[in-house]
């Protein structure tokens, strides 16, 4: 399944957020939207998943779903938006409680996210009780429970430390390895961006306009070897030189605000 982003602009009143943004996100594949705060990546990604309504434009899915997929499209957020009172099992089979599966069905899909996930163990436990980064992994399991085609992924590491995000980005990799799953994913950092996607758009200040889309011709498995670092960072470097002036100016327009 294809998510394609048609000729996407939005309007806030008389504030243009986007303007003309297409691209298509191919099955399995994996697209980074970066630029300058303020650009509209989190309201891209709102209109690609179905909760806003674009002034311009369409956000349009082509193809067939996994045929096993109960959400096509399915949010990983960046504040987890976990339901305390409930443990990591019941958050993980939270989103399959009102579909047509029998009980034996949705505990088969519970545990083997809880497996991918590395949360097994931990399927009894509170999210007051984990890490930053265990709770992100629940928001990931749970987002796995529904079979998506195309995660949707706003910002989902920036509340972590360094160390959490290197170990959730190598989980995001194996995660990512089979091809099932293609996904958007919304950084406003460059590392991750880098590592984790297939091609990067690059939006410049709002009104946020598609300044250049740059493909990754090394694999991700390839990426993570110890020799591919320096290359990464020279194309890290390229991708903040062309943001750069306009992430400048945007920051100062936040400060005089």
């Amino acid at each position: 399944m294809d998510l394609i982003a048609d000729h996407i602009s939005h309007r806030f009143d008389t504030l243009d957020v986007l303007d003309d943004v297409s691209f298509t996100v191919r099955a399995g594949e994996v697209v980074a939207v970066v630029g300058p705060s303020g650009c509209g990546k989190s309201t891209l990604l709102s209109i690609l998943g179905g909760l806003l309504r674009p002034s311009g434009g369409a956000a349009e899915l082509r193809g067939a779903p996994p045929k096993d997929s109960l959400n096509p499209l399915t949010f990983v957020f960046q504040d987890f938006a976990l339901l305390p009172w409930c443990t990591v099992e019941e958050n993980v089979a939270f989103p399959l409680e009102h579909t047509a599966l029998s009980t034996a069905e949705r505990r088969g899909i519970v545990d083997d996210a809880l497996r991918r996930t590395g949360l097994f163990d931990f399927r009894g436990t509170y999210p007051k009780q984990l890490s930053g980064g265990m709770r992100q992994r629940v928001g990931i399991a749970r987002a796995l429970a529904v079979k998506p085609a195309i995660l949707l992924m706003d910002e989902p590491l920036s509340a972590l430390d360094s160390q959490t995000r290197e170990l959730l980005m190598e989980d995001f990799v194996r995660l990512l390895a089979d091809g099932a799953m293609g996904a958007v994913y919304v950084t406003h950092n460059l590392e991750e961006a880098v590592r984790l996607a297939d091609r990067i758009v690059v939006l410049s200040r709002r009104p946020g306009r598609i300044r250049k889309v740059v493909p990754m011709t090394m694999t991700r498995s390839e990426r993570g070897d110890r020799n591919a670092r320096e290359k990464l960072l020279v194309l890290q470097d390229e991708l903040w030189s062309l943001i750069r002036e306009e992430a400048i100016d945007a920051e100062r327009e936040v400060q005089h605000a």
